[in-house]
């Protein structure tokens, strides 16, 4: 299957007064249609800068400084082709067009995304009337049909409601409506789920689900709870400190974790059958200064395994094919077993 998505070496860089902090360094993978992968890690391991620079929307001083993006974009004519969106002004019209018609994103707290003084409905519509060229009492249409979709009572009535009106719930159903209303190729959903209880998430990802098999999207998930991912996702790719540690199918990664890090991260997971008033496993220390440059592993700091210090730092960073569709970085090959 061709890839909807290829991501290959990709560095962003935040020039800051105090140095470089380089957010992402060297991640590649690819994501196929109808295919979930899930990004996870620690937060500022640079998982959210990585759906940033997809959609261009890196905030300054950052930028992409190395690597491709691959987007494979349907020009309207039914012949699709491949883009390089690295090479794109972020406020050029092509990038503007990307953004919700090919690539669509579902953020972390919909209330600081959605604008307080219009309805919902009304940024629903704009987002159609911009890449769908519709008239409006189509795009209203096509709204509401949309709203009604992901489960939101009434759509007929709250499609004018503004986002203080509706639950934290609704609000991020709400979302998945205006992001989906286009039918993107490619939906990032960056931390859907984090201020939802446990009711409204477990009802989120089997939406997302549902939609994702109903228009065959590519879906990149990003999340630091490893339940959600291990619900929705087909593979997963551990990231840290902007490098990818693992990546693997997530049935591999749960049950065979080889990097140090992803087994610490699986560590501090609480079971249905850990005790009560039992203490997590926690990884000791924290991550690198924001500046510095590490040539290995940057996780050899904080890393209970490692035997050489000077190795994990020093060796040449480099992911190593240990099974098909699992590959590991980690410098000491004892490890890789």
């Amino acid at each position: 299957m061709v890839p909807a998505l290829v991501v290959e070496d990709l560095r962003v860089y935040f020039f800051l007064e105090q140095g470089v902090v380089r957010a992402v360094d060297g991640v590649t993978f690819s994501l196929a249609p109808g295919r979930t992968l899930g990004i996870v890690g620690e937060s500022g391991s640079g998982k959210s800068v990585i759906g940033q620079s997809i959609l261009r929307i890196v905030p300054p001083p950052g930028r992409i400084v190395g690597g491709k993006i691959l987007l494979r974009v349907d020009d309207g004519d039914g012949s699709p082709q491949q883009i390089d969106v690295t090479k794109l002004h972020p406020n050029s019209r092509q990038a503007r067009s990307i953004r919700g018609r090919q690539v669509a994103m579902i953020f972390q707290e919909p209330m600081n995304s959605f604008s307080p003084v219009h309805t919902v409905g009304s940024q629903i519509v704009e987002a159609l009337m911009l890449h769908a060229q519709v008239r409006y009492d189509e795009a209203r249409d096509r709204a509401v049909e949309m709203l009604r979709r992901v489960g939101i009572p009434q759509p007929e009535i709250r499609i004018d409601a503004y986002p203080h009106q509706l639950s934290g719930g609704m609000r991020q159903r709400a979302m998945i409506a205006m992001a989906l209303v286009c039918n993107p190729k490619i939906l990032i959903a960056d931390e859907p789920t984090t201020a939802l209880d446990v009711t409204i998430q477990a009802q989120i990802l089997e939406l997302l689900k549902s939609l994702q098999k109903e228009f065959g999207m590519a879906v990149l998930f990003i999340s630091h709870n490893l339940g959600v991912i291990a619900e929705i996702c087909h593979d997963v790719m551990v990231v840290y400190f902007g490098k990818v540690m693992e990546t693997a199918p997530v049935e591999t990664l749960f049950r065979n974790p080889i990097h140090p890090y992803t087994k610490a991260l699986l560590k501090s997971v609480p079971g249905i059958d850990t005790p009560v008033r039992h203490h997590l496993a926690t990884i000791e220390g924290t991550l690198p200064e924001p500046h510095a440059n590490i040539a290995g592993c940057p996780f050899f700091g904080r890393c209970t395994v490692c035997t050489d210090g000077v190795v994990c730092s020093d060796e040449p960073y480099e992911l190593a094919k240990v099974a098909d569709d699992h590959f590991v970085a980690c410098p000491q090959v004892c490890f890789i077993a």
